[in-house]
């Protein structure tokens, strides 16, 4: 596992000194969680800050529609204990976003971000997503509507171009339009989004990925705070990419499904990423430190299904991990299945080999 190598190699220190808000999201966007849909929940975000204190995670995307009009406290509600959290916004109207901007800043997040990569045909219908990258000026208003709007970070997430564009070009026209608007920081999905013949799932393994294409973007613009994202499956991966290539470093690194899917390598990132303390020794005890949390969740009414569907990916190859998952998936969604189901579960599983390892 990645976090074993805790006492390997020399950790990425985090190099921002400072203690003020915005370095402290700056200097998390080292690594980050992407935002994605269904998935990274307050429940599953919660989750992973148990497993890393300095991280920065991403909410999924909620519309400008929704958070304008829709029930606020359940889209955008979120626990002091999951900062630094950013919230990332689907929208094209500069307006309606920098109101979106605003509700979401006095809700506490620690940044918002506007959303130009995403390829879903539900998306396009609504005129944002990755179909904004044929928009540059568009998106730079956005940007320049909220940044006036809000004192917290603005950012973007874009791809690398769309369809038959050149991605020299259309990457470079965005960052130029952004960069003028005052973006604080871009970060790329390095490949392009297909939003004629590719489904979404398609659209995240089908087009080849460019991560030179990024450090090329990194040079040209480097007072820019770039993060790279697409196909990372490891820790050892985003640490080769947080390494200098021909003189040029990134700001960050951003994971999405290796990080939930198999989110025991979010156990090494504070000390490999950060050259902090882990927040934990191993995946067991991140999890009981939940305890409480999750008795809140369940006395409110919220089922244990809510909070373990994230949690089905941890101890891959352990002994009793199959039958942990199976556990899990069967009898934390029935009414009434409390932490009694969730310690049971943790009993199956012969994790010793984590503990040595990071002990």
């Amino acid at each position: 596992m990645d976090h074993q190598r805790a006492n390997g190699p020399s950790p990425l220190i985090d190099r921002s000194p400072s203690l003020s808000e915005p370095s402290k999201v700056s200097a998390a966007r080292r690594f980050s969680v992407a935002p994605m849909m269904d998935w990274t929940d307050r429940h599953c975000r919660l989750f992973h800050r148990s497993l890393t204190r300095r991280a920065l995670l991403y909410t999924e995307m909620v519309t400008t529609g929704a958070v304008r009009f829709g029930p606020r406290e359940r889209l955008l509600g979120f626990s002091a204990e999951e900062q630094p959290v950013a919230v990332q916004l689907g929208g094209s109207e500069p307006q309606e976003l920098a109101e979106a901007a605003r509700i979401c800043e006095d809700f506490g997040y620690a940044e918002v971000n506007l959303n130009v990569g995403c390829p879903s045909d539900r998306v396009q219908d609504g005129r944002f997503g990755a179909c904004l990258m044929a928009e540059p000026e568009r998106v730079a208003a956005s940007v320049a509507a909220m940044k006036a709007a809000v004192a917290i970070p603005v950012t973007v997430k874009c791809r690398i171009g769309i369809d038959d564009q050149d991605p020299e070009e259309a990457l470079d026209a965005l960052a130029d339009a952004v960069v003028a608007a005052g973006c604080d920081a871009l970060i790329v999905h390095a490949r392009k989004a297909w939003l004629k013949g590719l489904s979404p799932r398609e659209n995240r393994d089908v087009p080849p990925l460019d991560y030179d294409r990024v450090f090329r973007l990194k040079a040209r613009f480097p007072a820019l705070p770039v993060s790279i994202n697409g196909g990372i499956g490891s820790l050892d991966e985003a640490i080769a990419l947080l390494r200098p290539r021909d003189g040029v470093t990134l700001d960050g690194v951003m994971l999405g499904r290796a990080a939930y899917q198999n989110p025991e390598l979010l156990l090494g990132v504070d000390a490999l990423v950060f050259g902090a303390e882990p927040s934990h020794a191993h995946a067991r005890e991140a999890v009981t430190s939940l305890f409480p949390a999750i008795s809140q969740h369940l006395a409110k009414g919220g089922r244990l299904s809510n909070v373990t569907r994230h949690m089905l990916g941890l101890f891959a190859g352990k002994p009793g991990a199959r039958a942990y998952r199976r556990l899990l998936s069967e009898q934390a969604p029935r009414e009434g299945a409390g932490l009694d189901v969730l310690a049971r579960a943790l009993d199956l599983v012969d994790d010793r080999e984590i503990v040595s390892a990071a002990a």
